[in-house]
């Protein structure tokens, strides 16, 4: 039995939904991510920022890396 793609316009109205709500929730992480790395000292991150950019590219699992593990902690 052989799948064949949905086009957006077919999907169900929540399934729409979800796609472009997970599509803004992934842009806004990526986005937040870049101007982190740009706007830290390279002493304020873990690594090179030229790694955390280009791991930011992939998908929502770079940027939740990146703040997960990629900036140190601020000292007050």
């Amino acid at each position: 039995m052989a799948r064949t793609k949905k086009k957006f316009s077919e999907l169900p109205p929540f399934a729409r939904t979800a796609v472009v709500v997970a599509g803004t929730i992934e842009i806004a992480l990526f986005a937040a991510a870049q101007i982190d790395i740009y706007r830290r000292s390279p002493e304020q991150i873990r690594g090179r920022k030229g790694l955390w950019v280009g791991l930011c590219f992939v998908n929502t699992l770079g940027p939740l890396s990146y703040f997960s593990f990629g900036r140190k902690k601020l000292q007050d």
